[in-house]
């Protein structure tokens, strides 16, 4: 049975996600690379649905997730 993991980086520089199955990384993007907006900082929505779509998973499918969020401001 395969561990999935979603990583996301939210509300800094340069708002991100990641997809990891089994120590492995699947798909990975920026969320700038849709909105088009440099260094988006908003809640990476698109590249989250990226992730998944590449990873052929659902929500209820994802094992764990981990969010990475500015401790400044």
């Amino acid at each position: 049975m395969s561990t999935h993991i979603l990583g996301v980086s939210a509300y800094y520089h340069d708002s991100a996600a990641c997809l990891i199955r089994d120590c492995h990384i699947i798909a990975a993007a920026q969320e700038e690379r849709f909105t088009r907006k440099k260094f988006d900082a908003r809640f990476p929505a698109h590249a989250i649905r990226y992730c998944l779509q590449r990873g052929g998973n659902g929500q209820a499918e994802s094992d764990g997730g981990v969010l990475l969020k500015s401790t400044t401001g």
